[in-house]
C-alpha cells in the first residue's frame, strides 16, 4: 500500500493546506486529495513542487508499506489471499 504523509509533513511545519497551495501554485482541491490520501493519481510535477516547498525528499512524503492481503494474478482476474 502506498501512503502519503503530507498531513504529517505539514503538521511538522505548522502549515495549512492553503499555505502549501499558495507556496506551490497547486490547486487547493488537488492538495486536499493528496493530503487525505484519496488521490488516485499524483502529478510528478506536483510532487516536485511539494518537496521543494517543504524542503524534503520524495521518500519523506510517500512510503510503501506491505499489503496485508497477497494478490495473485489469475486468468480471470486478481484473487486475494489473506496470510
Amino acid at each position: 500500500m502506498i501512503r502519503i504523509l503530507l498531513s504529517t509533513r505539514l503538521g511538522e511545519r505548522r502549515w495549512t493546506q492553503a499555505d502549501l497551495a499558495r507556496a506551490t501554485g497547486i490547486r487547493p482541491s488537488t492538495i486536499n486529495e493528496i493530503y487525505h490520501e484519496i488521490a488516485e493519481r499524483v502529478n510528478l510535477e506536483h510532487l516536485d513542487l511539494i518537496c521543494e516547498a517543504l524542503g524534503c525528499e520524495l521518500s519523506d512524503i510517500i512510503v510503501r508499506t506491505p499489503n496485508a492481503d497477497v494478490r495473485v494474478n489469475t486468468r480471470v482476474g486478481v484473487a486475494l489471499h489473506k496470510d
